[in-house]
């Protein structure tokens, strides 16, 4: 066996081009060569930066790159890749202690969130909801209304922020500010019900930890098309309404799909991963998941349901309303954003 010090350099010899830098070692294609002498891994070998690791399988002399090592044996060559990487520092949430139920346990799991501008009444409808059937949970408040309005309460946050900041920058805000494993969004004028169960997603996730977003809602979820285009035009996106993919393997009520739309439960790690982009102010829905696409396992699942206020003339405040209906000018900037960000040559919705 050779000793060799994986170093985090490409210079030290020039066999073979390297992996672009934001590439996974993982998505370069490898072929177990026929018939080969050579002995050495194909996959998931792993070493610390500046420390001496011994490869197994190998007794020959190779070079390493930042990604892979080379080696040679008469007319036989090999190549293989080595992920270069400190071992991550686990982070872990008190999800409570003893022999509480799950429907007890809530308030250490999940934290609910909510973005308020000018709705003070529906806000305290929504509070007095929650409170209803979740006494002591958690809620996060965002707010950027124009004058603010002091929410108390027990366990209630209120963040005020600049005027009339936006949507996500709200959304940012708030998720920041989470302490526990779950979070669950909520809109600012939603009615908790009794068939409002927060304890029905968080089932579901603890069940599939690698699900970080989950809509126990059957509607308002779809699918998405990135179409990889070259380095000069870029790629097209494309949004579908309704799109999902397979079953929820062990939940047949759940299914895949790439994004849903404002009540769901997700991992606040996996979310803040992502984040919400503080340029989209009034014309923002779909675009944290296109941002998230790749990076995050989204399902769409039936039977538990939130309300939506009703409209009077009461809750109406007519400088929302102002707000609430996106200029031309917004929707462009939407559209010029995600061509430039996203390198896009076309985006289509269906």
């Amino acid at each position: 066996r050779t000793a060799v010090e994986a170093i985090d350099s490409a210079a030290v010899f020039p066999c073979i081009p390297l992996l672009h830098r934001t590439s996974s070692v993982l998505s370069k294609l490898l072929y177990a060569l026929p018939n080969s002498p050579l002995q050495y891994p194909i996959q998931g070998y792993t070493v610390r930066p500046l420390t001496p690791t011994l490869i197994p399988g190998t007794f020959y002399p190779f070079c390493i790159l930042l990604h892979s090592a080379f080696f040679k044996f008469e007319n036989h060559e090999a190549v293989f890749p080595i992920a270069i990487k400190q071992p991550q520092v686990p982070v872990l949430y008190d999800m409570g202690t003893g022999r509480k139920t799950l429907l007890m346990n809530i308030r250490s799991q999940v934290t609910i969130l909510t973005k308020t501008f000018l709705r003070y009444p529906q806000l305290k409808v929504l509070l007095a909801s929650i409170r209803q059937f979740y006494p002591n949970i958690t809620v996060i408040i965002a707010d950027d209304s124009f004058e603010p309005e002091h929410i108390s309460g027990e366990n209630i946050q209120q963040y005020i922020m600049p005027p009339a900041q936006g949507w996500f920058a709200g959304r940012n805000l708030a998720v920041s500010q989470v302490v526990t494993k779950y979070f669950l969004w909520v809109d600012d004028d939603f009615l908790f019900t009794q068939n409002t169960k927060i304890e029905e997603f968080v089932k579901v996730m603890e069940a599939v930890p690698e699900l970080d977003v989950v809509r126990i809602w059957s509607q308002f979820y779809f699918s998405i098309l990135y179409e990889e285009g070259d380095e000069v035009e870029g790629g097209c996106l494309i949004r579908k309404s309704g799109g999902k993919f397979h079953p929820l393997p062990g939940f047949p009520k759940c299914s895949l799909a790439d994004g849903v739309v404002n009540f769901f439960l997700a991992r606040t790690d996996a979310v803040r991963r992502v984040g919400f982009d503080p340029q989209l102010q009034r014309v923002a829905h779909s675009e944290f998941f296109m941002d998230g696409l790749g990076l995050l396992m989204v399902a769409t699942c039936k039977d538990v349901k939130i309300s939506h206020q009703r409209k009077t003339e009461e809750n109406t405040n007519p400088r929302y309303t102002e707000f609430r209906r996106p200029k031309n000018s917004d929707n462009n900037f939407k559209s010029q954003l995600h061509y430039f960000k996203n390198h896009l040559k076309c985006i289509r919705y269906s």
